[in-house]
């Protein structure tokens, strides 16, 4: 595999200091250092392979690490933290990664045969066994170990920068390829889940998405549980199972960093922001960031500010 890692390393070598779009759709790459404030963000579901070094992402209390014998799987919006680090020789980190669409995992699942249809295909016992278990935690972010198969299949994609005209046509190929390859591995239940609807992944994650798009306004625990159709003991157990959060900590990760895109990119004022975000105490506010990112809201953003003009 280190071949294959080899020439994925020469295909994304340009890559900027910040997210780099490929020309790809849904594909982009990034290498060096990364300040650790724009490394504490909303993740979109996404498919992330480190090609040089190596990246830690923490999700509520649990913290996860990966390097180029391991990928990474996010299949909902979480808010996160991540550490980034350089290889042991001393290149700069560097990883790719693919955003994903639910309705593009969904309409390669409508053309795949049944796995239970095929019992006696080798060695297929012992991956749904672990599927399953996997499945229990229903756990929304995990690690598994890359394959040669997965690596060729993010090769075909990636040297379509090579030659843009062919993107269009064999893009789409290749990313139903890469998804596949997951979705054949132990992490693939959760791309199977986000895509059926009545899954309980897919059902939290629909309340996700009402957190997003509400998350100023009070929280109301009872009417996501009403749309996730779930009791709302129940709703709590697989939120928190999914998204190693409450309902409620959600929330509040989101707001605290849509506060801090408001005090950095927007300008506002410690009030201001504390009161856009959905809070009515901006002393409880400065509280719970101070207590998130380490610091009083006005001190960092200064901090930030004064590091993106260097």
């Amino acid at each position: 595999m280190e071949n294959q890692l080899n020439e994925l390393r020469a295909l994304a070598a340009h890559a900027e200091n910040r997210r780099t779009e490929t020309g790809i759709p849904r594909v982009a790459m990034v290498r060096g250092a990364i300040p650790l404030h724009q490394l504490a963000a909303l993740y979109d579901p996404m498919i992330n392979l480190i090609l040089q070094g190596g990246k830690s992402m923490t999700v509520g209390g649990q913290t996860l690490h990966y390097d180029p014998a391991t990928y990474f799987v996010m299949s909902v919006d979480l808010p996160a933290a991540g550490v980034v680090e350089a290889a042991a020789n001393g290149e700069p980190y560097l990883a790719i990664s693919l955003t994903l669409d639910a309705g593009i995992v969904a309409n390669l699942l409508a053309d795949l045969p049944d796995p239970a249809a095929h019992p006696g295909r080798a060695g297929q016992a012992a991956a749904v066994a672990q599927r399953e278990r996997a499945r229990q935690r229903e756990q929304a972010f995990a690690v598994a170990a890359v394959t040669p198969e997965l690596l060729d299949a993010w090769l075909r994609m990636l040297r379509l920068m090579r030659q843009p005209a062919d993107i269009a046509a064999l893009a789409p190929t290749y990313e139903r390829e890469i998804l596949y390859r997951v979705l054949q591995g132990p992490m693939g239940w959760m791309l199977r889940d986000i895509a059926l609807p009545d899954s309980a992944l897919a059902r939290v994650n629909l309340a996700i998405q009402q957190i997003r798009r509400d998350y100023a306004q009070p929280l109301r625990v009872e009417q996501l549980a009403d749309s996730a159709a779930m009791s709302v003991s129940a709703f709590h157990r697989h939120f928190k199972s999914v998204t190693a959060l409450s309902p409620v900590q959600y929330q509040k990760q989101i707001r605290l960093l849509s506060a801090r895109t408001l005090l950095v990119a927007g300008g506002c004022s410690v009030t201001a922001a504390a009161h856009q975000v959905g809070y009515q105490s901006a002393t409880q506010f400065s509280r719970e960031y101070a207590r998130a990112f380490g610091q009083a809201p006005g001190r960092d953003a200064s901090r930030i500010t004064s590091t993106l003009r260097r």
